[in-house]
């Protein structure tokens, strides 16, 4: 029980930063928040990530070229050219890390202002640090696992930001419906996107980069938007006005 409640909450809380912090914040500024929240919810998803955290500029910049080149070659995640999941983060990995550790400029395009803290960047990138948290993790396990079939799940743990955004651009871009076209390959993957928190609306994203809640349909639901519109209704965030 302690296993499965402990492999819940880190999916959760993990894809929750992701969707939240990494995707609608430092990509596509959806709402604002003040820096001493901006510090919190960098910490917190440092935190929640863990060994895999992901640099949110490093982030954003990718999250912006997929925008601009959709299932285009110059795609830097599309599924489309390449042959399985695991070529497609590989690629991934070696564009993400030019602009994370090795201070490659973006093009112009994308440039901007996006949310760093250089002290978080530097410690999370270390890998006695992202070492000690596969420790944790593993002495977690070793702690409450009943069963030994239990400690498959330890990679998962390992690699959760990098796993949540192979799922999304894999899935997204290849399995499910359209409620729109968006002249690229985006999919609404799942109806009731519970298990992705509404990364799986692509299609609808895509068509809407900007808009705060990806459901567009009756019979969509976006679980992240009711605790972002809870944020904004207690000013921890200010959701901005959408465009008409």
């Amino acid at each position: 029980m302690y296993i499965l409640l402990f492999f819940i909450a880190h999916w959760f809380l993990s894809l929750f930063c992701q969707t939240f912090f990494l995707h609608r914040y430092a990509s596509h500024k959806m709402f604002t928040m003040n820096k001493f929240w901006e510090r919190f919810f960098y910490a917190f998803t440092f935190l929640t990530q863990g060994s895999s955290f992901l640099n949110p500029r490093a982030y954003a910049i990718l999250h912006r070229m997929h925008h601009a080149y959709s299932d285009t070659e110059k795609d830097p995640h599309s599924p489309h050219f390449f042959k399985d999941v695991w070529q497609m983060t590989m690629s991934t990995k070696d564009i993400y890390l030019n602009y994370a550790k090795h201070g490659v400029e973006p093009e112009k395009p994308f440039r901007g202002n996006y949310p760093e803290w250089k002290f978080m960047d530097k410690l999370s990138d270390m890998w006695v640090v992202r070492i000690l948290f596969a420790v944790l993790y593993t002495l977690f396990y070793i702690k409450f696992a009943t069963a030994w079939w239990m400690f498959a799940l330890l990679p998962i743990h390992f690699l959760m930001g990098p796993i949540h955004g192979a799922i999304v651009n894999w899935c997204g871009h290849k399995y499910g419906y359209s409620n729109y076209d968006n002249d690229d390959h985006s999919k609404n993957t799942l109806p009731l996107d519970f298990l992705m928190m509404g990364e799986f609306f692509q299609n609808n994203h895509h068509k809407s980069p900007n808009s705060v809640n990806f459901a567009k349909k009756w019979y969509e639901f976006d679980p992240s938007y009711p605790i972002i519109k809870v944020l904004h209704w207690t000013r921890i965030i200010k959701l901005r006005k959408e465009p008409l």
